[in-house]
């Protein structure tokens, strides 16, 4: 009779223990099938994406401020003009470098007969003075100028004006004197400080 017992009671609790292991094999079961339905939305959703990304159209990158051609040309000439104290200053000016193609010292000279931007500089040269040509040979830049050139009201001015150009243009690489004519002759205003048969240089 006992022996019928513990058998009754061996199989009971053989029947427990196979519900129980029933119930956590269903319960992982139902866990795996949340997984890969989560994971089937979430690779869909990925898949749906990417394709909407791909089929997107690729626009061009536009800078906030674009860099013009003419800002990219832009280079800066020193210039010589005199201060409240008529002492030689220089001055950086910006322009676009097309402006020096056809004849760069020319147009840097009209630059200085233009004057300074800078409030606190002073031109130099006589009202309506003109630069007629201006050419380079062995190193040296032969300047012609109008007549007016020769109106300057005294020797410090006379001085300012040989050293404004001399300094302005021996700034370029490829100079190292000037040769200054006014209409196409060497002037005589300039011979009280100035040997103008000669080039001049700085050290002049």
């Amino acid at each position: 009779m006992d022996n019928i017992k513990i058998i009754f009671t061996n199989e009971k609790l053989g029947g427990f223990i196979f519900m129980k292991n029933k119930k956590i094999f269903f319960m992982l079961f139902l866990v795996l099938i949340i997984i890969l339905i989560i994971l089937f939305f979430v690779i869909k959703n990925f898949n749906s994406q990417t394709t909407s990304d791909e089929n997107m159209p690729i626009s061009d990158y536009t800078p906030e401020e674009e860099i013009s051609s003419k800002q990219l040309r832009e280079t800066v000439v020193t210039l010589y003009f005199v201060d409240s104290n008529n002492e030689l200053k220089s001055e950086g000016k910006l322009i676009d470098s097309l402006e020096l193609v056809d004849n760069p010292y020319k147009k840097i000279v009209e630059l200085l007969l233009a004057g300074p931007e800078n409030e606190s500089l002073f031109k130099v040269f006589p009202e309506n003075t003109k630069i007629l040509d201006a050419n380079l040979n062995n190193n040296c830049i032969i300047l012609n100028f109008s007549e007016e050139l020769l109106n300057f009201e005294n020797d410090n001015q006379k001085y300012n004006i040989i050293n404004s150009i001399l300094n302005t243009l021996t700034e370029l690489n490829e100079v190292n004197s000037i040769q200054i004519l006014v209409n196409n002759s060497l002037p005589t205003g300039f011979d009280s400080e100035y040997n103008l048969k000669n080039p001049l240089t700085k050290s002049e």
